[in-house]
């Protein structure tokens, strides 16, 4: 009888190890391919904070699915170009933040009828902006993006 008792306990101890590894392995295998469209279209508050925040969003989003199965896109208009002003400033953390992603195949684009409607000129006002980084308008390129299959996310 004492030898089903410790067997029991070594079958349930195996278990809850077996359950514990795959929930720990699960992450990047849990997901496939995805391709997301993130929204920034609003200022950044006290200090930034929703833009960190935001981009800070995006850098899970990297983690938990890996930089090879994600096609990502930030769409930046109206405020949120704003962001990438405040990034302009050398060592601000907004810039460290847009390097990182961009180092990891992340497009952020930015919305022609924003840079004329606030003058900013992409390449004096705007920090690591190029011209194929520009497009004609922010909404437009949001509901593209849908239409091809990417996944809408605001964060």
């Amino acid at each position: 009888m004492r030898i089903l008792s410790v067997l029991a306990a070594a079958l349930l101890a195996l278990t809850f190890a077996t359950n514990g590894a795959m929930a720990a392995g699960e992450g990047k295998a849990r997901y496939g391919k995805q391709k997301v469209v993130y929204h920034i279209n609003y200022p950044g508050g006290k200090e930034d904070k929703k833009w960190k925040g935001a981009l800070r969003n995006i850098q899970n989003h990297i983690n938990a699915v890996g930089a090879d199965k994600l096609d990502i896109k930030v769409v930046l208009h109206g405020n949120g170009v704003a962001m990438l002003k405040s990034a302009n400033k050398d060592g601000s953390t907004l810039q460290e933040n847009v390097t990182r992603l961009k180092g990891q195949n992340i497009a952020f684009q930015v919305c022609a009828n924003t840079l004329r409607g606030k003058k900013f000129d992409y390449n004096k006002d705007l920090y690591d902006v190029y011209k194929e980084d520009i497009v004609p308008s922010g909404v437009a390129e949001l509901a593209r993006l849908q239409q091809k299959g990417y996944t809408y996310i605001k964060p």
